[in-house]
């Protein structure tokens, strides 16, 4: 059991994937995506994930996160089950200054959408910003992905 500290902002640029360390495709649901919690189902590579997430503090920042592996199997299967529209995204790791930024490039009916996520230690901690990082969108649950998965960003006026 976990409390999660994370700030989310939007990418001005492809700069970022010529920094990454890492980068892999990401596919998941939402077995639930009610905004009180929700219960996802990821599938990163060939490893399997179960994740229940709390609500959100009232500023965005903070919110409960619990995670269990489960099988590659096991993680198919619950996909079958997820409600109507899987996330596909390919994530980048990229190391600025002490911190990792999570980017997250979406596909389909997403596309067109950059993330960059990063997880603090603190609500005040300080942290680099590098070029690419755009307008903070920390607490608007348009961004979320549980929100991507029912109103994609492809639909957005």
């Amino acid at each position: 059991m976990a409390v999660e500290i994370e700030r989310k902002f939007l990418v001005t640029s492809n700069d970022f994937k010529k920094q990454a360390t890492r980068s892999y495709g990401i596919k998941q649901g939402f077995l639930n995506s009610h905004k009180e919690r929700t219960v996802r189902v990821r599938l990163k590579n060939d490893k399997g994930y179960l994740t229940v997430k709390g609500k959100s503090s009232e500023d965005g920042l903070v919110r409960f996160e619990w995670e269990t592996e489960i099988t590659t199997q096991e993680a198919q299967q619950l996909l079958e089950l997820c409600e109507e529209s899987i996330i596909d995204k390919m994530r980048y790791e990229v190391n600025f200054g002490k911190h990792t930024f999570e980017i997250d490039e979406f596909f389909d009916d997403n596309e067109g959408l950059i993330i960059a996520e990063i997880e603090l230690q603190s609500k005040a901690e300080i942290f680099n910003k590098p070029d690419w990082l755009g307008k903070e969108v920390t607490g608007d649950i348009r961004y979320y992905n549980s929100q991507l998965s029912k109103q994609p960003y492809k639909t957005w006026k």
